[in-house]
């Protein structure tokens, strides 16, 4: 009795979901994962004391694009990288004035939590605490002034923090929003040559 052949599977093309996972693969190994925080949970049970733990990951590929994600598991490795590629599916988009600061000063709350974010000039550097610098060092902000106000915890600061970026807008979004030109909206933050300088500076980024 004759044997049916068997289709050989590495003779197949690739398909669309290789392709897509290999160019996935190469977007993940460039962006940048901070550890914010690492919490351990001890549960009470009948054979004595069971440990968890909890992280807190902030991940970003220094172009204005950030997020943070959180994961729980029994080791510190599995956690993490839960936490990891939680943030890296939940990833937002800052514009960044020159793609070093902030275009305007921006404030977000969660809970107790406040945060105050503010531009700042060439060489000011992040002036930041722990949780917030790891967002801002994982965005590509290389000038930034930040307060936080009302609570020292991580997880709290973090999502304030992001309250707070989701509101941060460029002038050519606020322009195109409103039917006017760049000029209108910059004029009044810079005006004269500074004011012509920023909008140069948005036409040739698109």
């Amino acid at each position: 009795m004759a044997q049916t052949p068997t289709p050989n599977r590495d003779s197949r093309s690739p398909g669309r979901g290789r392709g897509r996972n290999k160019e996935e693969q190469s977007r993940d190994d460039e962006l940048i994962d901070k550890l914010v925080h690492i919490n351990r949970v001890a549960k009470v049970v009948k054979g004595g004391r069971r440990f968890s733990f909890a992280a807190l990951v902030v991940a970003g590929d220094g172009s204005g694009r950030v997020g943070f994600g959180t994961g729980k598991a029994r080791e510190v490795p599995e956690a993490i990288r839960k936490a990891t590629d939680q943030a890296k599916r939940e990833m937002i988009h800052v514009p960044l004035r020159d793609g070093r600061t902030l275009h305007h000063d921006v404030e977000g709350n969660f809970g107790a939590g406040k945060v105050v974010l503010r531009s700042a000039p060439p060489g000011t550097g992040i002036i930041a605490g722990g949780p917030m610098r790891a967002v801002f060092e994982a965005m590509g902000v290389q000038d930034v002034v930040t307060k936080s106000i009302g609570t020292s915890n991580p997880h709290n600061m973090i999502k304030a923090t992001f309250k707070a970026l989701e509101h941060s807008t460029s002038p050519r979004s606020v322009a195109a929003r409103r039917g006017k030109k760049v000029s209108d909206i910059v004029a009044r933050r810079g005006g004269g040559s500074a004011a012509s300088a920023v909008v140069k500076k948005e036409q040739v980024d698109g």
